[in-house]
């Protein structure tokens, strides 16, 4: 579905990730794993054209779209959702279900409520006033209101309670039942590879190995004490 050839990129000029190369297969999980710093999210900002490769490829479902806006591989089916909050903190619950919602959705709040019963009791109340694990979940919502065909999705359960990582989880792995693809980076690794069908490990901008979750447990002390935190 998404493939990245020979890709490298950064900030300015300093460039962070050099020549990756990964794909993600359709209707699969794929979770890239790394310690801080070794260039995760810099490779999910890539894929969205938030950044400029210096060189490489982007494609999607067999096109190149390294020349495409953000906005234009959003509308391809591409949903990127970043790491923290991602939400409109001065409007309420509701108003950040309708801006991400496409026009003639009319279901997307009720099914954002199925995945999230919590958030259906603050449509309502501003949501810079929920509890972390709240905003967090409205940050996901917008997978399930943009009906996308690959989710990338920048550390979910970063500064959340144990009870509340599960449930995003949960709900992660009710997406991927759909047939969607993912990609998820995640500081838990154990939880990461439960839920994916392929592991890429990243480490000073490169990928170092990949394989199956089973595969990549061989291959521990890549991750060391990161693969044991979870």
């Amino acid at each position: 579905m998404l493939e990245l050839r020979g890709l490298s990129g950064g900030y300015d000029s300093l460039v962070v990730v050099h020549d990756l190369t990964l794909s993600i297969a359709p209707g699969s999980v794929t979770a890239l794993l790394g310690p801080n710093g070794a260039g995760k999210t810099t490779t999910l900002r890539l894929m969205m054209g938030l950044l400029k490769p210096k060189s490489g490829e982007v494609w999607f479902e067999g096109q190149s779209i390294g020349n495409l806006s953000p906005q234009k591989r959003a509308a391809l089916g591409i949903c990127y959702i970043p790491e923290g909050r991602a939400i409109f903190p001065s409007l309420s619950v509701r108003d950040n279900l309708i801006v991400q919602a496409p026009a003639d959705d009319v279901d997307g709040i009720e099914r954002v409520v199925a995945a999230f019963p919590v958030l259906g009791n603050r449509l309502n109340q501003r949501a810079g006033t929920l509890s972390g694990g709240e905003q967090r979940m409205l940050g996901l919502a917008r997978a399930y209101l943009q009906n996308p065909r690959l989710i990338l999705v920048d550390e979910p359960s970063l500064g959340l309670a144990p009870i509340i990582i599960n449930k995003i989880f949960d709900s992660l792995r009710e997406l991927a039942a759909t047939g969607v693809s993912l990609l998820v980076v995640e500081q838990y690794a154990q939880k990461a590879m439960a839920l994916a069908d392929e592991v890429y490990v990243m480490g000073k901008g490169q990928i170092q190995a990949s394989g199956t979750p089973a595969e990549m447990r061989n291959h521990l002390d890549l991750l060391g004490t990161y693969y044991t935190s979870g």
